[in-house]
């Protein structure tokens, strides 16, 4: 690739001959030169600048000097190897500017293709903006450019920035090409923190996974905390991401950081501690989701009596009232859309589930874990549930959270053991006094500690 650097400082440009940048100058991979603007002037003042047109403060940078310069520069543009001399490749003029459009990964990857790269610095107020609209008159591409919302004193150092976010892209510029695959904005995503030795740093360890040789844990950890930094310092990028990148991990961790992502856009996810207020609310959401859990061989007239006399605004105004309840909500942008019922105590496991040694007295409950159709398989189920078992396992002695679900309920099978639950034996669960064959799972909580919070 040839690159031409023009500005009026052209001692700004030395950092060229440095690093990997510098190696792909002497392998011929690159090709830069740094030309003085004032070069293509012709008073003996050498000017460069005029006070503007319209009047304001600063000087613009005349048109005619920057015009003979690149005039000069494209005309020694490269041309194709093939039989026609005169069929020029790919040159590319690049303005920086404040008010430019965004330099992206994506843009910089797509500059990587061009041959001939032509970067003109501005100082003052700009360079006069028929420069930008005669070369594109020409038939020029031109790229008005920014490195971010602020402003410099010139254009070297977003040029600086233009040159190295392109040439690393190269191929055979990077020692490891691999390098550049899992880095920031190379998938839509900020690049996960990194880490090295010592493994114990001012108190501070390096997290479990990445010491435990497994690559598939090691993968989707990075994954999260990808996701997660993401969400966090640019919503915008996690906004603009193809739903269809995206699996059910991925929503789930973008869930537990309060977004879920849907082709409607983006919606804020609050998880909490039920507030008495709203036992009317979680009622409601029970009586809306209790039937798709059933079998659909149970009568309506069954459904509705269990709905009466166990879902209704005293039930769960009792369980949030006692202390050895937690229901936790979900509240998609300001609605509540989601709960999450664990209980606790000696009370907590019905008889006819007790399997000692695999289900005790002394384990939790999850009673009920439901989300409203419209956010069924966006991440908040999971998020739900797995802000519940935290729960269990922080506030609790219970060495086991324990459920169940009617066995012809393979959907929702399913989702448990994705969260770490195996099944543990079966229980009739009687609605309405019509007997119904459920499957009981059980999740270990001795073990919750290291992964799930690194």
């Amino acid at each position: 690739m040839k690159i031409d650097l023009v500005s009026i400082f052209p001692q700004y440009f030395t950092a060229l001959d440095l690093s990997l940048l510098g190696k792909a100058a002497e392998t011929g991979l690159v090709h830069a030169r740094v030309h003085d603007l004032r070069q293509w002037t012709h008073d003996r003042h050498r000017s460069v600048d005029d006070t503007p047109y319209g009047g304001g403060a600063g000087m613009v940078m005349m048109p005619q000097v920057w015009g003979e310069a690149l005039d000069t520069l494209i005309h020694d543009a490269p041309h194709s190897n093939d039989s026609d001399r005169s069929e020029a490749v790919r040159t590319v003029l690049a303005i920086p500017t404040p008010s430019g459009s965004p330099l992206t990964q994506a843009k910089a990857a797509d500059l990587a293709t061009a041959d001939h790269l032509i970067i003109a610095c501005g100082r003052y107020e700009g360079i006069d903006q028929r420069i930008g609209d005669h070369y594109r008159e020409r038939g020029l591409e031109v790229y008005e450019y920014s490195i971010g919302d602020y402003v410099l004193n010139g254009g070297e150092v977003a040029a600086l920035v233009l040159v190295e976010a392109v040439t690393r892209l190269l191929e055979g510029f990077m020692g490891n090409p691999d390098s550049i695959v899992e880095e920031s904005h190379s998938d839509g995503l900020l690049e996960y923190p990194a880490y090295t030795k010592p493994r114990s740093w001012r108190e501070l360890d390096v997290p479990a996974v990445l010491l435990s040789g497994d690559h598939a844990a090691i993968a989707r950890w990075r994954r999260n905390r990808a996701l997660e930094r993401t969400a966090k310092r640019r919503p915008d990028m996690i906004a603009s991401l193809a739903l269809d990148t995206l699996d059910s991990a991925d929503r789930m961790t973008l869930a537990r950081v309060g977004v879920l992502l849907t082709d409607t856009g983006t919606h804020h996810l609050e998880i909490r501690a039920a507030r008495a207020e709203e036992a009317a609310l979680i009622a409601r959401l029970a009586a809306r989701t209790f039937p798709d859990a059933c079998p659909p061989e149970l009568p309506a007239e069954a459904m509705n009596v269990f709905i009466t006399d166990h879902l209704n605004e005293d039930t769960f105004a009792a369980h949030i009232a006692n202390p050895e309840d937690q229901i936790f909500v979900a509240i998609v942008d300001g609605e509540l859309s989601g709960y999450c019922l664990v209980r606790t105590g000696e009370t907590a496991i019905d008889a006819d589930m007790i399997r000692p040694g695999k289900i005790d007295a002394g384990d939790a409950y999850l009673s009920k874990c439901y989300v409203d159709t419209p956010w069924r398989g966006t991440g908040l189920a999971g998020a739900l549930l797995e802000r519940s078992i935290e729960y269990a396992a922080a506030h609790t002695q219970a060495p086991r959270i324990v459920v169940g679900t009617h066995r012809s309920n393979f959907r929702a099978q399913k989702f448990y053991r994705k969260h770490g639950f195996v099944k543990k034996g079966r229980r009739i669960f009687t609605v309405a006094g019509i007997p119904n064959h459920d499957v009981v799972l059980v999740r270990d909580l001795t073990t919750f500690a290291a992964s799930e919070k690194d």
